[in-house]
């Protein structure tokens, strides 16, 4: 397949303003410092890449040594049914004030490579992994991995590992068509025939091993225990349910966990209280317009029933980290309706409430969607979503601290 051309940093002046320009340069030498005291609010707002027609979409970011930055995301004529679809990434190096031309990172020719999600784990190696998608839908993608053992430098990462996630859950049928039945008694009068005829198909898919191990793919990116395990949250549109890829040893290998069974609940954000509870915050793909919620108590093997969460949802991804300090943050679509915004909410309860609520974008003339977060070494909180513009998509980057935050939105 012939590769997408690639845009240099050269245009990037055609596309964001000059005052832009200028907050992202006076912001990143002042970053540090700002991230440190924790007291100054601060925020700095960049494209990675100029707008571009085609598609996009799907950021991970992550920080590697000596606090560069680096980010993936896929682009293509399409989604799931582009075959010219790739895996591309950046690089922003510490201290600089615009990002690297864009490289090509992944591309299994003649089929589409979609989300993607990002890693560096304890011996600094950084993981990309992504869906390959077999048959152009959702439900015939495989997920797969890369690792580099030393990503820094210029240019795509040396990739010295790769490989695929193949799971085999245990049979979840009997269980799945019970919480199914539940499910349909609450929203019946909610759904549509067409929504009802989707769901007896679901129904019939339960049944059958192939769709149980196919079609999980990632979103969000792996949360790490305290003992080394890595969860992968990955999820289905088969059933539009979540599960985790676990491994015990480093990647190496993995296995399934117990599915979380909530019918609408994708694309799984996991955070860590300091009891060792791990909390999932995931995306409504149903009626309930809400944010939902699973938690498990033994390290993310099982997972106990999913709930319906208080922040809204309009159907979108979300993301989550935990602090430093151990703060929790949620970077969402604060809508029941369409992705014009984009926010941040800060809670000091280990997700209980959310105390401070901040927008990164607010503006009905566009899409602002599915975000990444990570908190860097240095203390500063760094977002990156999808950005689609009149003129455009872009994966757009935010750097902020808490203080930030806790401003109201009108205040500069």
């Amino acid at each position: 397949m012939t590769s997408a051309p690639i845009f240099g940093r050269t245009s990037l002046s055609d596309v964001l303003s000059a005052n832009r320009v200028l907050a992202a340069a006076c912001g990143w030498l002042l970053a540090g410092s700002l991230a440190a005291a924790g007291e100054m609010p601060f925020h700095s707002a960049e494209l990675v890449l100029p707008l571009d027609n085609r598609h996009n979409h799907a950021p991970g970011i992550a920080e590697l040594a000596g606090g560069e930055l680096i980010v993936s995301w896929y682009r293509g004529s399409g989604e799931r049914s582009a075959d010219d679809v790739a895996v591309y990434g950046a690089r922003l190096k510490k201290g600089q004030t615009c990002w690297s031309d864009c490289f090509l990172m992944a591309d299994t020719p003649g089929f589409p490579d979609c989300n993607t999600c990002l890693m560096v784990d304890g011996q600094g190696r950084l993981w990309l992994f992504w869906p390959v998608i077999l048959a152009n839908t959702w439900e015939s993608c495989l997920t797969r991995y890369q690792v580099s053992n030393r990503p820094g430098g210029d240019g795509p990462p040396k990739w010295d590992d790769a490989g695929l996630i193949l799971l085999k859950p245990a049979d979840f049928q009997q269980k799945a068509q019970r919480i199914l039945d539940e499910e349909l008694a609450k929203y019946r009068d909610h759904l549509s025939a067409r929504d009802l005829a989707e769901i007896e198909e679901v129904r019939r898919r339960l049944g059958d091993r192939l769709y149980q191990r196919l079609g999980w793919q990632p979103r969000c990116k792996p949360t790490v225990s305290p003992g080394g395990r890595i969860l992968l949250p990955l999820y289905t549109d088969t059933f539009s349910i979540s599960i985790m890829a676990i491994s015990d040893d480093g990647g190496s290998t993995w296995y399934a966990s117990e599915p979380l069974l909530g019918f609408g609940n994708i694309q799984p954000a996991v955070l860590r209280r300091d009891d060792g509870t791990l909390v999932a915050y995931m995306r409504e793909n149903g009626p309930r317009k809400r944010v939902r919620i699973c938690e498990s108590k033994d390290d993310g093997r099982t997972w106990g029933p999913v709930g319906v969460g208080d922040l809204p949802n309009p159907g979108s991804g979300l993301d989550g980290v935990r602090l430093a300090d151990g703060n929790w943050l949620l970077v969402y679509n604060d809508t029941i309706d369409g992705r014009s915004s984009l926010a941040v909410s800060l809670s000091g309860d280990e997700g209980k409430t959310w105390e401070w609520t901040r927008h990164l974008e607010r503006h009905d003339s566009g899409a602002y969607h599915y975000p990444a977060i990570i908190q860097t070494s240095d203390g500063l909180i760094h977002c990156v979503y999808s950005y689609f513009v009149e003129g455009g998509k872009s994966i757009k980057h935010a750097a902020f601290n808490t203080a930030w935050i806790k401003q109201a939105d009108d205040q500069s």
